[in-house]
């Protein structure tokens, strides 16, 4: 039984990203998807070797990898790549969550939520019961418009993208010239020295004869 190929890039630029961990029931991971999803065969976490269904058909896994903020502090080097594994259950619950979308698919540049919700009920005693997920995603489309524009730099207008410069305010301990409290004392203060102007010249509003 022949392994699918995949395509160029996804040889290329396969491997680096972690593997998500879903340990304990509401362990969950958040990411953009950085790469094309791809469909590859599942291997034996033991041997290595590609596994197969009982018919010979391969068992088959959807390998996405997301962008996320996940960070190891023992790897001075982790980027948040993380790489989900898509099969069982989980692929139930991310069918479910694309189909909600409004999606045909998972791509490139969408942002797709897996959460550990519980334990199943094991079809063998002798095996550990199966993890059950629930999940979310939003188109790429979607998920552009949800981007938070970054902040204009002060002094440009975001309407017109004129750029002002803000006005100076007082120095330190000098009054502010713009507060209307300090202006209508300024005023005051003219008026009382206009007033004041006359006296000063004997009571008469005459010029000095010289």
């Amino acid at each position: 039984m022949s392994t699918p190929a995949m395509d160029a890039n996804s040889f290329l630029m396969a491997g680096g990203a972690k593997s998500a961990r879903f340990e304990q029931p509401g362990a969950s991971v958040t990411g953009r998807i950085s790469e094309q999803p791809v469909v590859q065969q599942q291997k034996d976490f033991s041997t290595g070797e590609p596994l197969f269904w009982n018919d010979g058909q391969p068992r088959m896994q959807l390998s996405v990898t997301l962008a996320t903020d996940q960070r190891d502090p023992a790897d001075a080097d982790d980027d948040g790549a993380r790489r989900i594994y898509v099969k069982g259950q989980m692929k139930q619950a991310i069918q479910q969550a694309v189909r909600a979308s409004g999606a045909r698919g998972l791509e490139v540049g969408g942002v797709l939520k897996v959460t550990y919700v519980r334990n199943g009920t094991a079809s063998n005693p002798r095996f550990n019961p199966p993890k059950e997920y629930a999940a979310e995603y939003t188109p790429a489309a979607q998920a552009e418009l949800n981007t938070p524009e970054p902040a204009a730099p002060a002094g440009v207008n975001t309407t017109t993208g004129e750029i002002t410069t803000p006005a100076a305010s007082a120095a330190p301990g000098q009054p502010d010239l713009n507060d209307p409290a300090v202006q209508a004392l300024l005023a005051q203060l003219q008026g009382q020295q206009r007033q004041a102007a006359p006296a000063a010249n004997g009571g008469s509003t005459e010029p000095p004869p010289f």
